[in-house]
């Protein structure tokens, strides 16, 4: 195996060869596997990524060459030259793409222009311009020219970056990365082995070499250099290279030593190092400078670390004394530096060292060199080592930004103070003399010696320098203090202070001596650097306290002394005292208000010297009091200084604007505490500072500065809103006015001598006005005309500042017109990419100007609400409105355009392009601003693509990071800020989106806004022109690590923001008109769908809310994909995802990055060998629903001491609000405001006691309140979650070709999903708000299984009862039901509309144990009865059996909820709760279900629900019905009570119930609707009924429940047929005009046929009597007119198509046929004395037409009495009919037995029968073509078989009735005489007649008409010819053919022989 392994190993490597020879790589070699490399050494050292130390070690091995060979390019060669020149003729192979690739000569040219250039390899070049072209589109506006010279010098960066980040990751002196040993070794070897093939010497040449002036030249020359942009991106990449270079071995040399002739050859560049213009050295240089001196740097042998001997081994400076020896011969070398003070910067360091060595017992052996330590520290100070260190490395901008230069130079300068102090004595002791000299020459006025040094002037100044900027918060300064008392200070924790009784180190005794000597007797020519020094040292809060407490030591003890002269001049005693003497004495001679006064320089009181002395210490007061609060309040409040009253009174003196400035500063420092700023204000106020124009004619405003500082402060601290009462209108107006009138309007017309100071005053003015607005919330008195008294007159108060701000910027004002051009000359001036002065200020004025706009916008919809509601005069607009004005300087309305061009500067400047999202997104939410901003967005071609750029480089940023911690960390604060950018774009995408086209959304993602959206035609950027935008953005963040196992990388990293690119996706795939193009693209370019579903679940423990929403998004679209794709039949599309997601085999998994494909070979050759053993994982689908959690922690009730919980919760209530998401949430932040008020509303002693523990609670309120919005936005996403779930799983269900899942994999899918669920949702702590859901899936579950089992066994006929119900066993189907029927009594009380879906799914549940039609083949009478009897089982009986004893396991409980939900609640749930009761009740043999809806009093309770319908479903049958709910509902009651009676024992308990006599006294039967007037009142959508359908939904029911009660009441049928007769009576006219009713329709027709029924049923012996006459409304009479009515339609009638129709004909005859029976059964038992109902007429109708039946009927001259010639007619016409049946049905049974063998034609028309819609059946698959054929047999076999029953029935009953008329006339009947009276006999029967009511008035009475023998004669001879031979022969077949289903043979037989010998015989 080995073997083979490596063969194939070696076979790989030796095709990466041949494959580098012959190719040309497609990604660059050059940048591509360069740029591969950073992201790994990145992702390993830095992001400390798993698994990457091993990808790391692959990248290393693979790229060595580029690092031993640093910077190297490929060479040219004749043999590349040809081969590119020829790839326009032959093509060249390109690897990763088939064939060879012919390429345009145009680029073959640039190629070699580009490899000169370069001087780089020609395919190399050919690569670079190949790669420039593909990443073209992420450069928009540049060639592929130009973006391969950006990629060139990309790839270098990356190789130094890579090379950086491998050497700090190395173990060593200075720093640790904490990386795991395994890295640090592998980084360690790798970067020894560089270092050894001579590193150090290739980066000092190639720092040399390299410089952005020298590329520039190249590639200007060669047109390399595109736009101002292009120009920046290349210099700060070459930039970036150098200084990477030059970091990488600053940073070996902090880790470890360099070797000797490294080390020379570092100060041999150094030698030739020369200075910027302004003397400063730039950052490579410095970099190497540092280096220098950490390779000379023994400081940390000092510190006590564990490695400390290790480290000592390895420096050569106590190892090697060649090392030694040579470092200081080269640095004792006299040979000048280009640079003297860089080389005494270097002689200091070594002097230092070598004074460090000599004390270590290493350094007894270097003692030759050791000794020259004190000559070589004076060779540095002579050349002003200290002034170089201010100037030239200070003064270099990136010093402050790295911590290890700053704390080097610390150790330089404490070393130099501590290690010499010798060295320091003779600085002081030369100042002095100096100070002397200089003292004399002023006293004789002589010229200054030309011998002063300023070397300790210089020292303090860089002291002060460097330790006042400390932008890593070190404090390092600390060391200069020494605790002198045992400080126990609680604020104080620093390095040596809690430690009183420990001694502080010695280096720190001298140091703090060092400050306080060089302060003692000061001369003065070093006062004002001393307190420079002493500025510097107080920097930082302790720095500040120790500082303060010097300079209050220092002072007189006795403050009488008015001279001062026993004080030190540096103290706050002497400092004051001169500040009140300038005071005094400039008081004196206040100014002349007139300007021209100070146009006199020499001003009286203060020297120039002076000056520079107060401002000095004024700095220095300003530093102390800004850090420490005690010095600050110390200061303030000691009696004999007051220095702010002094400060202030110097404001009104005539001193000159700086030292005013200065003033303000310090002033500001003071205003820092709350309490000073109070009384502050008050001051201001009395003083009155004035700003002078004194300013703008010196060109200079540092007043202006000093006062909008000042301002800023004190804002910031407290703004008291009575300011100036007494004395003016109070209020901060006048304040305002002057910022905004004197300030901020003409700052842009003044004069500046120093441009920058331009940008400094916009800054510091706007900056007031920002915070002003940002704290103003406009409040209802804001808009209400105050009055205030001033000096007895009664004057309009002032509005809050921000008021005031506001209202300017919601009109056309000069300051939002300022606001705006502001706004455009700093768009302008960044696009220059050019430095000028001020640019920081500019672009914090801009930000502070877009956050004013911002604020507006947030604010403005309440300021205009509570205007418009104090109908107060001013006058607003919208700012959304103003900004759409146009510009005075372009003339173009383009203010908006402006504003989004900031996103284009998001790398250089993210805070402005964060405000400017921010503010397109609030302009975004207005639809008809949205149309205009697409046409200014698009109207200039450039600007447009411009502002794509923007926003998509916001999106593309890869520095944003997700954060909630608010660190300090600057990076991680802008890495926030660029993710929030991020957030506020993606949603105003997805705002815009909800809006009409064409807006910002469409235009930003790429999509048509000038044709249709839907002809839109996405492609990868680049393709066709397009460019890259939005869409493209959004897509590639996500797709970031989809290849990887580990799945998408934002879903991890930035949770939120790839829930909304999951959003914005799903918008576009759901919206109609983007629908099209974005699934196209989507699953085209870049199989998005099933790259992101296969790496479902995400789960995220920290953020679990964004989880579920990501998945919920990206499962809607997955829903919205498989919809698509099976309307389009792209199968192999909805199979692949239908199988990601449902399959539980397992996939083939991701290799990881860097594992070979031959695992995979392996791996599949084991799997072959051993066979199938994988065992199943688990759905995808599953895995999903396992990552929602159903439980849900709420938080606890509040536990309140002080507040009222019930006025808590309503505040909590009144602060809610609908977030952006459809939450609802509780605003934290006013309700924060609401409480803080309330408590200070207290009054009292005892509140204020109090108020500690109140904010304590209104703090415990305020987290109960953030967890709880927190909950309810968990259960929001669990609940969108779930329901994404839903809508997913029923479209894999419902929308996808049935065919895709087998039946039996659909099952048991079913089965896992429903058991799942229920296990989810059945545990104890589930949360009932995911109930509704839940229950919605499992009703679409359950439906789904019931039609997948029902379908499957329609396939295969027959089962066996033993194979279990179809594929899913019997025993998974009784765990449904089990955990269905726990679901429905876990809901227990409430959630009844819950369980209205878990009742469907009972209901489809059952359906499945429901046995389908079987076809009636008339055979079954010949089966036994024993057979039937021990026929085995079959499979549905069976499962219903099962599933009733599992029902009935549940007893009463689930008894209960089912019929509590009938009979009460929800319409909905009490439809489905009856139609459950009606199902059980079927199978419920035991009728156990059926005893307890008695016993309980539910089923009495539905009946008397009955009664209280009535009204309801009267106002149903108006025209316009209100809601048809109470119509369906009583339909199902009466479907339940119908189901109950279908049992003798049900039908008895409603009888007992009262359901008839309910149902008398509804008035609903009798509002019979007008039948023509509501023809034309139908709906035209057909949903709504017509009036007359509607009533027969009514009545329909009824007659059914009516008809079923008389059957199933055999006991008691007399007491059931006597109520139902009362309901005919009652309802008699209603039933009259029925039964007369002309129309045929099928309505009508059912009518008829369940009255026919009814009557025929009721019409029983005994009911006639039992009724009485006297309340009967009908008479035989009435009765026999209605039949004759019918007999006439009957046979218009002809055989309806529809089957149901088909039926009810013969069986409105049957019903008929069966009165007539009965009736005359009833009347007697023997013939003679029977009643008559045909008169004895026998001739047949000529015609027959029976249309024309009435007219050729023969003529009732007796009376109106059918004739018998009706009877025999229609027995004729049934033996027709019954061989046209009996035929139809051979048929249709041999089609059924034969269904395979039926021509397509046939089955097609067989389907069409049950398929709607044209078309409908092309669409139906084969298999469901056939199973639909079968069942339309079914039912067409039933429905003749049904047929052929009830013709049977009309042709026994017609003979019964012909016989026994016939009987009676030919051998009863009399003829009548006219002159005879009647027969006795029949007079007799005739009185019985009369009490039975059935004798008509008039004497038209049936059977008592005369009938003469002519009749009688006539009519046997009719009759005799009517019943021929022929029907006799007929009918005898007829009972030959049926019999076989009937037990009674000869019935007929007799019958026709009885008449048959009748008709023959002579009447006696």
């Amino acid at each position: 195996m080995n073997l083979t392994l490596y063969y194939q190993t070696c076979r790989k490597h030796i095709r990466e060869l041949i494959f580098e020879s012959l190719y040309i790589h497609s990604g660059a070699s050059l940048w591509g596997p360069l740029k591969e490399l950073w992201e790994t050494v990145d992702g390993a050292v830095l992001r400390r990524q798993q698994e990457s130390v091993h990808l790391l070690d692959l990248q290393l091995k693979k790229n060595k060459p580029h690092f031993l060979s640093l910077f190297k390019n490929p060479p040219k060669s004749a043999e590349q030259r040809e081969k590119v020149r020829k790839a326009s003729t032959e093509g060249i192979a390109i690897q990763g793409q088939q064939g060879s690739r012919l390429l345009p000569e145009q680029l073959l040219t640039e190629a070699f222009i580009l490899s000169d250039l370069f001087d780089i390899g020609e395919l190399a070049a050919l690569e670079l311009l190949l790669a420039g072209e593909h990443q073209q589109p992420h450069f928009p506006g540049l060639t592929r020219g130009l973006v391969a010279v950006l990629l060139y010098w990309d790839g270098k960066l990356c190789v130094a970056n890579s090379l950086r980040t491998l050497i700090q990751s190395r173990h060593g002196k200075t720093f640790t990365l904490d990386l795991s040993g395994e890295l640090v070794a592998l980084t360690t070897r790798f970067t020894d082995e560089l270092m050894s093939q001579g590193l150090t010497k290739r980066i000092l040449t190639l720092v040399s070499e390299i410089s952005v002036t020298r590329e520039f030249e190249r590639l200007q020359k060669e047109r390399g250099l595109g736009n101002e942009k292009h120009r920046k991106e290349v210099s700060d990449l070459i930039k970036e290279c150098r200084q990477a270079l030059a970091d990488s071995l600053f940073s070996w040399t902090c880790q470890s030593p360099l070797t000797k002739d490294d080390t020379l050859a570092v100060i041999g560049h150094l030698e030739t190092v020369t200075a910027q213009a302004d003397g400063s050295l730039d950052s490579v240089n410095l970099a190497l400078v540092m280096a220098l001196l950490y390779c000379l740097d023994v400081s940390f042998v000092e510190q006590g670390t564990e490695d400390r001997e290790d480290l000592l081994q390895a420096l050569p400076l106590l190892t090697e004394r060649q090392y030694v020896a040579a470092v200081h011969n080269r640095l004792m070398d006299g040979q000048p530096w280009k640079l003297p003070g860089l080389q005494a910067v270097c002689r200091l360091a070594w002097a230092l060292s070598l004074r460090v060595l000599s004390q270590l017992p290493q350094g007894s052996a270097l003692v030759e060199f050791t000794e020259a330590d004190e000559a070589l520290a004076d060779q540095a100070l002579l050349g002003d080592v200290f002034l170089f260190m201010k100037e030239g490395m200070l003064g270099c901008e990136s010093f402050a930004q790295e911590e290890f230069y700053v704390r080097r130079l610390h150790s330089l300068i404490t070393d130099f103070l501590a290690l010499m102090p010798m060295k320091v004595k003779q600085l002081r002791n030369r100042a002095d003399e100096d100070a002397r000299l200089v003292h004399m020459s002023l006293q004789m006025d002589s010229e200054l010696p030309s011998s002063v040094r300023k070397d300790l002037e210089h020292l303090m100044i860089l002291i002060g320098e460097f330790y006042s900027k400390d932008t890593f918060g070190l404090e390092l300064g600390l060391e200069f203090w020494c605790p002198t008392e045992s400080l126990q200070h609680t604020s104080l924790q620093g390095s040596y202070l809690g430690m009183a009784l420990q001694r502080p180190p010695h280096k720190q005794v001298v140091l703090s001596k060092f400050v306080r000597q060089m302060g003692d007797l000061l001369p003065s020519t070093l006062y004002i650097s001393y307190l420079r020094m002493l500025k510097g040292l107080a920097n930082g809060p302790q720095c500040a306290h120790y500082c303060f407490s010097l300079l209050k030591t220092n002072g007189a003890t006795h403050s009488d002394n008015i001279q001062g002269v026993s004080g030190s001049p540096v103290s706050w005693e002497h400092f004051f005292h001169s500040l009140m003497l300038y005071h005094e004495n400039l008081r004196r001679d206040l100014p002349n208000p007139d300007a021209a006064h100070y146009r006199h320089p020499p001003l009286r009181g203060i020297t120039q010297r002076e000056l520079e002395g107060l401002t000095s210490f004024l700095q220095l007061l300003t530093t102390i009091i800004t850090w420490s609060e005690n010095a600050r309040l110390a200061l303030c409040e000691h009696p004999q200084w007051t220095p702010v009253v002094v400060m202030l009174g110097l404001l009104q003196c005539s001193v000159p604007p700086v030292l005013k400035a200065e003033v303000l500063h310090c002033l500001a420092a003071f205003g820092k505490s709350p309490e000073i700023a109070a009384s502050l204000w008050q001051s201001l106020e009395y003083t009155q500072v004035e700003l002078n124009e004194i300013e703008s004619s010196c060109e200079e405003y540092p007043l202006t500065r000093g006062f909008c500082h000042l301002i800023s402060t004190l804002v910031e601290s407290s703004l008291p809103v009575n300011l100036g009462a007494g004395l003016r209108v109070p209020g901060f107006q006048p304040y305002l006015n002057f910022l905004r009138d004197s300030v901020f309007l003409p700052f842009p017309t003044r004069a500046y001598r120093r441009p920058a100071e331009k940008w400094e005053v916009a800054d510091s003015v706007l900056e007031v006005f920002h915070k002003l607005l940002r704290d103003y919330e406009p409040q209802p008195p804001d808009f209400v005309q105050e009055m205030v008294e001033l000096q007895g007159e009664q004057v309009h108060a002032d509005k809050p500042p921000g008021h005031s701000i506001m209202f300017h910027l919601l009109n056309d004002s000069p300051m939002l017109a300022l606001c705006l051009s502001l706004l455009e000359e700093g768009v302008r001036q960044l696009d220059t990419y050019a430095p000028f002065p001020g640019k920081k200020h500019l672009e914090s004025a801009v930000l502070h100007c877009l956050c004013l706009l911002d604020l507006t916008l947030q604010k403005e919809g309440v300021f205009m609400d509570l205007l418009r509601e104090s109908q107060a005069s001013l006058l607003v607009s919208p700012l959304e409105q103003l900004l759409q004005g146009v510009s005075p300087q372009t003339r173009r309305a383009d203010h908006i355009v402006n504003i989004a061009r900031y996103l284009y500067h998001s790398s250089s400047n993210p805070e402005a392009a964060f405000q400017s999202a921010k503010i397109l997104r609030r302009i975004a939410n207005y639809p008809n601003i949205q149309i205009r901003l697409v046409g200014d967005f698009t109207h200039d071609q450039a600007v447009s693509d411009k502002l794509m750029a923007g926003f998509v480089e916001c999106l593309d940023n890869e520095e944003a990071e997700e954060g909630t911690e608010k660190g300090d960390d600057p990076q991680k604060k802008v890495a926030r800020i660029r993710h929030e950018t991020q957030i506020h774009i993606l949603n105003l995408l997805i705002t815009s989106l909800e809006l009409k086209t064409p807006n910002l959304a469409l235009y930003l993602l790429g999509y048509e806004v000038k044709k249709p959206v839907s002809s839109t035609n996405l492609q990868d950027p680049g393709v066709l022109g397009c460019l890259r935008s939005c869409l493209h953005a959004i897509l590639s963040l996500l797709q970031r690590g989809t290849e990887r196992r580990s799945g998408p990388v934002l879903t991890q990293q930035a949770p939120h923001l790839a829930e909304l690119c999951y959003q914005v996706i799903y918008q576009l795939c759901a919206c109609p008109n983007t629908s099209g193009p974005t699934m196209r693209y989507l699953r085209t370019s870049q199989d998005f769908l099933y790259s992101h579903l296969q790496h479902l679940p995400f789960i995220l423990p920290s953020n679990q809310i964004a989880a579920l929403s990501q998945m919920s998004w990206l499962m809607k679209t997955a829903a919205i994909e498989l919809r698509v794709t099976s309307l389009n039949r792209q199968r192999s599309h909805t199979q692949r995802l239908v199988s990601l997601l449902l399959d539980d085999q397992p996939h083939t998994q991701h290799t990881a990055d860097g594992e070979s494909g031959i695992e995979e070979e392996t791996r599949s050759v084991s799997g072959f060998l051993h066979f199938d053993t994988v065992s199943k994982v688990r759905r995808k689908l599953l895995s999903v629903l396992d990552a929602i959690d159903f439980s849900q922690d709420m938080p606890e009730l509040l536990q309140l001491d002080f507040f009222e919980r019930t006025q808590i919760e309503q505040v909590i209530s009144n602060c809610e609000h609908v977030n952006e998401q459809g939450h609802t949430v509780c605003n934290i932040k006013l309700l924060h405001r609401v409480l803080v008020a309330e408590v200070n509303a207290l009054q009292g002693m005892a509140a204020i006691g109090q108020r500690p523990l109140l904010m304590e609670e209104v703090n415990s309120i305020l987290q109960q309140v953030v967890e709880r919005n927190r909950v309810r936005r968990s259960l929001s996403a669990k609940r969108h979650a779930l329901q994404s779930w839903r809508s997913l799983v029923e479209t894999l269900l419902t929308a996808c070709p049935a065919d895709l899942i087998p039946a039996d994999d659909r099952q048991l899918i079913i089965r896992d999903l429903l058991l799942d669920l229920h296990d989810k949702v059945l545990s104890e702590d589930a949360a009932g708000e995911l109930m509704p859901i839940v229950a919605g899936a499992v009703f679409t579950l359950t439906a789904h299984l019931s039609q997948s089992v029902l379908s499957e066994q329609q396939q295969c006929v027959g089962l066996e009862a033993s194979s279990g119900f179809a594929s899913i066993a019997n025993s998974a189907l009784h765990l449904i039901l089990r955990k269905l029927l726990d679901f429905i009594l876990c809901t227990g009380g409430g959630y009844q509309r819950l369980r209205a879906h878990l009742y469907g799914s009972l209901l489809y549940y059952l359906q499945i144990a429901q046995k389908p039609e079987e076809p009636d083949t008339l055979q079954t009478a010949g089966k036994a009865m024993w057979e039937r009897l021990t026929a085995p089982e079959d499979g549905f009986s069976k499962l219903q059996k099962e599933n009733l004893a599992i029902i009935e396991n549940y007893g009463k409980a689930l008894m209960e909820v089912v019929c509590r939900d009938a009979c009460d609640g929800h319409e909905i749930s009490r439809m489905l709760a009856l139609a459950v009761l009606d199902r059980i009740l079927t199978i419920d043999r035991q009728n156990q279900w059926l005893v307890y809806i008695c016993n309980s009093g539910y089923l009495r309770s539905v009946v008397e629900s009955l009664r209280q319908d009535d009204t309801t479903l009267q106002n149903i049958l108006t025209p316009q019905p209100p809601l048809l709910k109470p119509l369906y509902l009583y339909e199902s009651k009466m479907a339940l009570l119908t189901r109950v009676a279908k049992t003798g024992q049900g039908a008895v308990e409603l009888l007992r119930c009262g359901v008839v006599a309910q149902l008398i006294e509804c008035q609903v039967f009798d509002m019979v609707p007008d039948r023509d007037a509501h023809r034309v009142m139908r709906d035209p959508s057909g949903f709504i009924p017509s009036p007359m359908d509607r009533y027969r939904q009514i009545l329909l029911p009824t007659l059914r429940l009516f008809q079923v009660i008389l059957t199933s009441t055999t006991m008691n049928h007399h007491q059931g047929a006597a109520q139902v007769l009362q309901w005919l009576i009652v309802h008699a006219d209603t039933i009259q005009s029925l039964l007369r009713c002309q129309d045929l329709s099928m309505g009508a027709l059912q009518e008829l046929s369940l009255l026919t029924g009814i009557i025929s049923k009721t019409a029983l012996p005994g009911i006639m009597l039992s009724s009485g006459m006297k309340g009967m409304k009908m008479s035989v009479q009435q009765h026999m007119q209605t039949l004759i009515a019918i007999f006439m339609i009957i046979h218009q009638f002809c055989i309806v198509s529809d089957l149901s129709g088909a039926v009810l004909c013969p069986q409105v005859c049957a019903n008929i046929m069966e009165y007539c029976q009965t009736l005359l059964l009833q009347s007697s038992a023997q013939a003679q004395f029977s009643i008559c109902l045909f008169s004895p007429s026998g001739s047949e109708p000529a015609g027959r037409d029976a249309g024309h039946l009435s007219s050729t009927l023969p003529s009732m001259t007796y009376s109106r009495a059918p004739s018998l010639a009706l009877i025999l007619y229609l027995l004729k016409n049934s033996a027709a009919e019954f061989f046209r049946f009996h035929q139809s049905h051979r048929q249709s049974l041999g089609k059924l037995q034969s269904l395979d063998q039926l021509p397509p034609e046939e089955l097609k028309e067989l389907c069409q029968g049950l398929v709607s819609g044209q078309g409908g059946v092309e669409k139906i698959s084969s298999v469901q073509r056939s199973l639909l054929a079968k069942r339309r047999l079914v039912q067409l076999i039933n429905n003749r078989a049904k047929l052929l029953a009830l013709s049977f029935y009309i042709i026994e009953t017609c003979l019964f009735v012909l016989w026994r008329h016939l009987e009676y006339y030919l051998l009863h009947c009399t003829p009548a005489d006219p002159k005879d009276s009647l027969l006795p006999g029949l007079s007799l029967y005739r009185s019985r007649l009369m009490d039975r009511g059935l004798q008509a008035s008039g004497g038209r009475g049936l059977g008592l008409s005369r009938v003469s023998q002519q009749d009688l004669d006539l009519l046997k001879s009719d009759m005799a010819a009517g019943f021929g031979e022929a029907l006799q022969r007929k009918l005898l077949e007829v009972e030959s053919l049926y019999s076989q289903v009937r037990s009674r043979y000869t019935f007929i037989q007799a019958l026709v022989r009885r008449i048959r010998g009748l008709l023959r015989q002579t009447k006696s």
